[in-house]
């Protein structure tokens, strides 16, 4: 076990190192509205970044765009208000806000996905608007099944696994893609009972590690980039490998210095956790 561990350990400092030796790279979301909601949203900043997409979803060039980062804002930000409530229902009963939330995550997760599927009726093999649907998807699955302890989804699931799928046989360099794989490979294997397993399509979390590791060495997009440093930073810390989920908090600390999830991390030693996504 020691062995396994330190290998992990060692691929885990390889891939910190990897982001320290990127060139900075240029957002490249639609326009720079987005990018500011980006940046509010990964700050920790969950309430700001809900205000900060809401009028973007009117624009053209950001709509798909917004829609799937409020409704990853609205999520995180039920996850915040819930805690770490075993009662899952009965934190949700007693979160006065949290109904309103997910009426709001409700409605932008049904309006994106009706924008990303017109839009790919003329493009079928469009990577970016076939991962937004995913993504979607992805975000209603986990509020349900993890924030909410709510066991429904099971065709979105379904949908957003073929979708994921059908990115990566487009361009199995898709950034985002590989980091969302890595995410449902991760789930299945450490949050489904192993009965139902073989349902979802399988799990592995040793190689959900390893994926999201080398989605962490790649270079891309600045919120690409994110995605994937702030994906192998949570699972570091759920396999319980700190020194190593230190390093990368250290490192995504430097661009996001605001955000007060890494910041009590980095000072507690690693100590305080962050929720897993």
């Amino acid at each position: 076990m020691g062995t396994k561990f330190a290998a992990l350990g060692a691929a885990a400092l390889v891939a910190g190192a990897a982001l320290s030796a990127r060139a900075p790279q240029i957002a490249t979301a639609p326009e720079p509205a987005l990018d500011a909601a980006q940046h509010l949203f990964y700050s920790g900043k969950y309430v700001e970044a809900i205000a900060a997409t809401a009028p973007l979803r009117q624009v053209k060039a950001s709509a798909l765009g917004a829609y799937e980062l409020r409704t990853s804002a609205l999520h995180f930000r039920i996850k915040r208000l819930l805690g770490s409530a075993k009662d899952k229902e009965a934190a949700f009963k007693q979160c006065q806000s949290c109904p309103d939330l997910l009426k709001e995550f409700m409605a932008d997760a049904t309006a994106g996905r009706a924008l990303a599927r017109e839009g790919l009726k003329g493009a079928p093999r469009d990577e970016a608007r076939l991962y937004l649907l995913a993504k979607l998807d992805l975000n209603e699955v986990w509020l349900n099944n993890s924030t909410l302890g709510r066991r429904k989804g099971f065709g979105l699931y379904k949908d957003a696994r073929r979708e994921i799928d059908g990115v990566l046989a487009i361009n199995p360099n898709n950034l985002r893609a590989r980091v969302a794989h890595a995410w449902i490979d991760y789930a299945v294997d450490t949050r489904v009972p192993f009965g139902f397993k073989w349902i979802l399509g399988g799990g592995d979390r040793k190689r959900a590690l390893k994926n999201m590791r080398e989605a962490a060495a790649m270079k891309g997009g600045h919120w690409e980039e994110a995605e994937a440093d702030f994906g192998l930073w949570e699972m570091l810390v759920a396999e319980k490998m700190t020194n190593d989920a230190l390093t990368v908090a250290r490192q995504l600390i430097v661009t996001f210095p605001e955000n007060e999830e890494l910041q009590r991390f980095v000072a507690s030693g690693g100590a305080k956790k962050p929720p897993l996504s």
